[in-house]
């Protein structure tokens, strides 16, 4: 199974994004999808995430603005981003900790596992 992730691009201060990570394979359930984002010469933070029963965790950052979510049906996490700022600027990454995946042989678990990110980048 593969993720990727799209819906980066450039936007303007106080604009709105909404990125989609989505699996290769049908997502039968996970135990937690995040999206995590690195600027320029810093290291990779957490940015929100999402529990196989829909829990949501955000870093206090992007509380308010930031909505991390899960549609099964399109094997997809979004997460859409509002009221942007220069700091969210980065390359964002979605990972997978654990997922249970359907295959013509039967479900199989992945475990720990990046997406190559999409790069957002906030401008004025």
């Amino acid at each position: 199974v593969r993720l990727e992730e799209s819906g980066g691009g450039l936007v303007q201060l106080g604009g709105s994004l909404r990125l989609s990570c989505t699996f290769s394979e049908r997502v039968i359930n996970f135990n937690v999808i995040s999206w995590h984002r690195q600027a320029p010469g810093e290291q990779r933070e957490l940015v929100a995430s999402i529990t196989g029963i829909g829990s949501t965790n955000y870093a206090d950052s992007v509380k308010g603005r930031f909505t991390i979510s899960a549609d099964n049906s399109q094997n997809t996490v979004y997460l859409q981003m509002s009221s942007l700022k220069f700091e969210d600027t980065g390359i964002y990454f979605c990972h997978s900790d654990r997922l249970l995946y359907g295959t013509s042989s039967g479900p199989r678990w992945a475990v720990d596992f990046w997406g190559e990110g999409t790069l957002v980048t906030v401008s004025s």
